[in-house]
């Protein structure tokens, strides 16, 4: 299997911006969960919730998470925010390649998101949904992260650079 790397958070903490910079600086293949999962069932995140629940979503998202991991190339790859709550996706990110955690405050996420459109998970108010998530999610993302990296006051660019500044030198895992 190769050496993914892999991010981490809550949705708003910019995993998508950042994994396709990250990607194109490292010259690697990027992979979205939320995009896979819409590529495999023909149907937005949304769509999913709404015509099948969301038990019928974490199924496909674990099942694109688990297609992902399994590329023989590289690449770097977004993490579905909500993947971690299931053991066996928590397993397979951490048995992937270096783990990196953009790290922020439900304060930020909230400001991030807005309204929550295409969220359904923030369907009834943003800001307390993500504050109840986070609480839920960040020992998670704590237990499963090589890299942390505190995103609140960052840009996408900076973030990158922070990574990369982080990454351990080529050829090497996550605590060699």
């Amino acid at each position: 299997m190769a050496d993914h790397l892999l991010l981490i958070g809550m949705m708003g903490a910019g995993k998508t911006t950042v994994g396709q910079l990250l990607a194109e600086r490292l010259g690697r293949q990027y992979r979205d969960s939320d995009r896979q999962v819409q590529e495999a069932t023909g149907k937005t995140v949304p769509q999913i919730f709404a015509e099948e629940g969301e038990a019928a979503f974490r199924a496909e998202e674990a099942k694109a998470l688990a297609r992902a991991v399994e590329e023989d190339t590289p690449s770097v790859i977004s993490v579905a925010g909500g993947a971690v709550l299931d053991p066996d996706n928590g397993r397979r990110v951490q048995g992937a390649g270096t783990v990196v955690w953009l790290r922020a405050r439900p304060d930020t996420l909230a400001r991030r998101v807005g309204r929550g459109w295409g969220r359904p998970l923030l369907d009834a108010g943003p800001a307390e949904t993500l504050a109840r998530l986070d609480e839920v999610r960040r020992p998670l993302y704590q237990a499963l992260a090589d890299i942390t990296v505190d995103v609140d006051s960052m840009t996408p660019s900076e973030v990158v650079e922070a990574i990369l500044a982080l990454l351990p030198p080529s050829g090497e895992g996550p605590g060699q």
